[in-house]
């Protein structure tokens, strides 16, 4: 019960953590669109996407490896000091060479937009003091998210107090980026108190280098195609565009926070189960998961694809019109990266499974290039769109397809069918409904009502027919209803 109650208080922490790192800048995005335009918004963006890919190349894996790492020592204080520190010199020393060679970039390469690439240093430089996984490898989510809503809201005022006109986007991207940089610096006083420094060996160090990259490669392919969409558009269209997909993206991607947050929360204990062999406790988490990941991930495509056209032009401003039709076609990837992140969370990374990890991001990847190359000369955002579903679609499919002997993939398949089922009937009734007023506010409060209302009931009747219903039971505790399903 105690262990129960720890996983529903640190995913409630988590999911916080998650969607205040989305929904904060959201809260900020309609002011920030109409008082910068779409042209600097693009600026931005382009110049983040650039600024991202140093940032990863100094994380490198550690994040996934990191965490897995440090939940499998985390009962054993002595082997936790030594191997934190362990993993993150070589994360230190590396991220100073990225420094380096993003300053390098700087100064030689960039020609255009050249204050806002330097600003973005701010972001860069919180690569080499980012120790998240620490935190969640030892289900450490209260502090991480304290330490974020602080950071994070002090952002949000500045960007209000102090961003007024066009002019302003220097400023804009010096509170953002510096905000990364405080948020990555805030959480060292916890790990100077409680994780004390130990002599480090040059062979207990390089241990931890092979498998640290092995689990970058995966980093960089996802990459591929959530940051190089934008890159490619750059080049190939114009920053305006560059903007219309951004805003659409954040978007999407709040959606796929719930199901980010309870892996995030999930992956520490699942290692921890696996590294003491108790795969039966731990498959019986993962199908609950797997589960909750289906339901909501399809929920939340369809609810979102049915609001999209009346929430962009209403929430962004007029000139982001185009970001509705982009938020719909876009809508499909939460179900593939739902489904596809639960399995690789709950399965892939915890049982060491890094070659389907590898492959199936890398065919991702590719997918995504070679669509992009393809279309984007064409159709601009929408050709990114195609080749961001296509790609994330190829990512679930490998994953599934190649544990198939090992998960039980019938239930899966069944159980995800009748969610997209429930989800199209959903979205035909919202959609219906985008016309019901002239307030795009009250519209959009309909269509959601009316949505949920439609969706619960249906995938209710759904698990309490098919004997799944621990989320059934859930909704009643919620709802303060004594009856429980057995």
């Amino acid at each position: 019960m105690l262990r129960e109650n720890k996983l529903r208080t640190n995913f409630s922490y988590n999911f916080l953590y998650q969607i205040l790192a989305i929904v904060l800048p959201l809260v900020t995005a309609p002011y920030v669109s109409r008082v910068l335009g779409s042209n600097n918004v693009g600026v931005y963006s382009y110049t983040q996407a650039c600024a991202n890919y140093f940032f990863l190349f100094a994380m490198l894996g550690v994040n996934n490896y990191g965490n897995r790492t440090i939940a499998a020592v985390r009962d054993d204080k002595e082997k936790l000091n030594c191997t934190f520190w362990e993993i993150y010199s070589f994360q230190f020393v590396w991220g100073i060479i990225i420094n380096i060679a993003y300053f390098v970039y700087c100064a030689c390469i960039v020609k255009e937009d050249i204050l806002i690439a330097w600003l973005q240093f701010f972001y860069v430089s919180s690569g080499w003091l980012n120790i998240n996984w620490l935190m969640f490898g030892l289900e450490q989510f209260k502090l991480t998210t304290i330490r974020n809503i602080i950071v994070r809201l002090g952002m949000a005022a500045a960007v209000f107090l102090f961003v007024k006109n066009t002019a302003d986007l220097p400023i804009y991207t010096a509170i953002i980026a510096g905000g990364n940089f405080l948020s990555a610096l805030a959480i060292w006083p916890f790990v100077l108190k409680h994780i004390p420094f130990r002599k480090l060996t040059f062979p207990g160090v390089v241990q931890h280098i092979k498998p640290n990259l092995i689990l970058f490669w995966p980093v960089i392919a996802v990459s591929l195609y959530n940051v190089m969409d934008k890159l490619m558009l750059g080049f190939m269209s114009s920053k305006e565009e560059v903007g219309f997909y951004t805003y659409a993206e954040n978007i999407v991607q709040i959606p796929n926070t719930f199901i980010l947050a309870l892996d995030n929360v999930m992956l520490p204990r699942m290692a921890n189960l696996y590294a003491k062999n108790e795969d039966r406790k731990a498959n019986k988490l993962m199908d609950n998961v797997m589960l909750i990941a289906m339901f909501s991930s399809c929920a939340m495509s369809f609810g979102l694809m049915g609001v999209g056209p009346v929430f962009a032009p209403w929430f962004y401003g007029e000139a982001f019109t185009r970001c509705g039709l982009f938020i719909t076609m876009l809508c499909p990837v939460i179900v593939f990266k739902g489904w596809a992140g639960a399995l690789r969370t709950q399965y892939i990374i915890p049982k060491k499974k890094d070659n389907v990890y590898l492959i199936s991001l890398t065919s991702g990847a590719v997918v995504n290039l070679i669509i992009n190359y393809l279309l984007i000369p064409r159709y601009q955002g929408i050709g990114a769109i195609i080749g961001t579903i296509a790609a994330e679609f190829s990512v679930a499919f490998i994953q599934f397809f190649m544990l198939r002997r090992e998960i039980d993939l019938k239930k899966y398949l069944i159980n995800g069918s009748f969610f997209c089922i429930i989800g199209l009937i959903m979205y035909g009734v919202v959609h219906w409904l985008a016309d019901f007023s002239s307030s795009a506010v009250i519209t959009i409060a309909v269509q959601i009502i009316c949505g949920a209302i439609i969706y619960i009931i249906l995938s209710f009747l759904y698990m309490i027919a098919t004997k799944q219903i621990i989320l059934v039971n859930e909704g009643l505790k919620i709802l303060k209803i004594k009856y429980r399903f057995k």
